[in-house]
């Protein structure tokens, strides 16, 4: 969804290549006949949908891709590109449904480009599998899509947590990173974005409660790698194999953009989960207890991240709803995709105010009961699971 650790920083950063410079640039770099390429929506990088020719005798290989143009800030690191793509394919390699870079012609899994235009910007380029699926967002949701995306949330940082290594993997501890749930308390300094928003107040109570109840309490959190953007938009499901059941049932068939990756805490990649899945859901306030319940048959969490909970999913909505405004203002022809959760969010984050964090975790802990026992917290993180 985003990158930077400055929501300034964003100005004239995002990449503006057209299709016919796409053509070419795949074909320098990866040796590529490119036979139509398509613009796919993206926050402030810059992605494409192509599809290749090869000729006879060529390598056989994937004929769509998406070709993945960093924003130019972005790209003065590519140590963070470089761990968060090696992440990519260990996941890939552990069976879990992540895109895998093509190599360059000179055998890299990225390369450093310039846009040929007068500031001489320099964008790296990666040219990743493309991967089957609808995303969640387009697809009639119910409590089983929910249940799966918990334990798929649980699942992955488990994996990462316990079994990947690279030495560049220092470059996820982000700092200021804006899109780090530990951050909320930043954005302070976006609110200004909002205008005269009536919905403000409801911000401000989010970051001053934050500020107070969940900063203090981070320490007792079990740390990980968070993927940090598990939204509706970044997960692809298909319908399980020879399902004729209405609703169908599905399974996750691709997790996308891994740009906001960093050193977070389990629970914060559940409380993302449950906030996007709630923009998702005709009976959102429940939609907590089915993501929970599938984190926890992977990795129960303790009384403290569940006491947590509220507060993380409601700064993650007062993260989507500050940033979109003050990034539609760097690049208003993109406000429609920047305001995509706006359209929801703003109901849903006053909705749960109004009822209340008592209520709303009562019927998001009754919710993941009713799937039966979660078991004890493990302290060391938990085995993973994934099918």
């Amino acid at each position: 969804m985003s990158s930077g650790n400055d929501c300034h920083r964003q100005t004239l950063t995002k990449p503006a290549l057209g299709e016919g410079e796409v053509t070419a640039l795949v074909d320098r770099v990866f040796g590529l006949k490119v036979s139509w390429v398509r613009p796919l929506p993206s926050y402030d990088d810059q992605n494409f949908h192509v599809r290749v020719s090869r000729s006879e005798g060529a390598d056989e290989g994937a004929d769509e891709y998406v070709l993945k143009i960093t924003n130019s800030e972005d790209s003065q690191e590519p140590d963070l590109i470089e761990v968060q793509t090696q992440a990519m394919m260990f996941l890939s390699a552990k069976g879990f449904p992540s895109a895998t870079p093509y190599l360059t012609k000179d055998g890299n899994i990225m390369s450093l480009e310039s846009d040929g235009g007068p500031g001489n910007k320099k964008y790296l380029v990666r040219l990743l599998t493309y991967l089957p699926g609808t995303p969640v967002a387009k697809v009639a949701t119910t409590p089983q899509v929910f249940y799966e995306i918990g334990k798929l949330a649980a699942s992955l940082d488990t994996a990462l947590a316990e079994k990947f290594h690279h030495p560049s993997v220092k470059s996820l501890h982000r700092g200021q990173f804006i899109w780090n749930l530990a951050n909320v308390p930043l954005l302070d300094q976006y609110i200004y974005a909002l205008g005269q928003n009536k919905y403000r107040e409801v911000v401000e109570q989010v970051i001053e409660q934050f500020k107070g109840k969940v900063i203090p309490k981070l320490s007792s959190f079990r740390a990980c790698i968070n993927h940090g953007d598990l939204n509706d938009h970044n997960i692809l499901v298909e319908p399980s194999s020879a399902s004729l059941e209405h609703p169908p049932q599905y399974r996750v068939s691709g997790i996308l953009d891994f740009s906001d990756m960093s050193y977070g805490y389990y629970v914060f990649e559940v409380a993302i989960a449950i906030m996007y899945m709630m923009i998702e859901s005709s009976d959102p306030l429940r939609v907590g207890g089915h993501v929970l319940a599938g984190c926890e048959s992977v990795l129960p969490l303790t009384a403290a991240e569940r006491g947590a909970l509220f507060l993380l999913v409601s700064g993650r909505f007062a993260q989507s709803l500050v940033i979109a405004a003050h990034t539609a203002l760097l690049y208003p022809d993109n406000t429609e995709y920047l305001m995509i959760t706006a359209k929801t969010g703003w109901r849903l984050l006053r909705s749960m105010f109004e009822v209340g964090q008592e209520a709303v975790e009562k019927t998001w802990f009754e919710t993941a009961a009713a799937y039966g026992p979660r078991g004890p917290a493990e302290p060391s993180g938990g085995s993973a699971g994934h099918r």
